[in-house]
């Protein structure tokens, strides 16, 4: 069984002047959200694709570090994951990097366990998966709750 999920963009004009937006219907999370060369390559209101990657990264690692955490009995307090997304603009735009840094509240775990389980998460949630190709670093930092 596969579970299918769909956003659709709308873009009007040329790459530098023209405008577009994002929507996704079924949860109603965007609908007709800007986004244009100014807010991807600039600092103009309004998101872009890294941004979009980057929230997807960071909510479906955390999603995942948590279930494994819970498989090795150490069911997590608190997960919180920041993940930046950058696009080079050498040789043609490329996504070249992306750090996630995690701070967790995990009861009972070792400090190495927890490592070896955030690293796991890294590289096998179906985002991480997806962006093979994009070097990856975390910084994982197990805090006492």
């Amino acid at each position: 069984m596969a579970i299918s999920r769909y956003a659709t963009a709308r873009w009007e004009g040329d790459l530098k002047n023209g405008q577009g937006s994002l929507s996704t219907p079924a949860s109603g999370l965007m609908d007709n959200t800007a986004y244009g060369f100014n807010s991807r390559f600039g600092d103009a209101r309004g998101t872009n694709p890294e941004e979009l990657i980057a929230a997807a990264h960071a909510g479906c690692f955390t999603m995942y570090l948590s279930n494994v955490l819970a498989q090795a009995g150490h069911v997590p307090a608190l997960l919180e994951t920041r993940c930046e997304v950058d696009l080079s603009t050498e040789g043609g735009p490329s996504l070249s990097q992306i750090r996630l840094t995690l701070q967790a509240e995990v009861p009972g775990i070792a400090g190495d366990e927890f490592q070896r389980l955030a690293a796991d998460a890294r590289d096998n949630c179906p985002v991480s998966k997806a962006l093979q190709a994009v070097p990856k670093t975390l910084e994982a930092t197990l805090r006492k709750g």
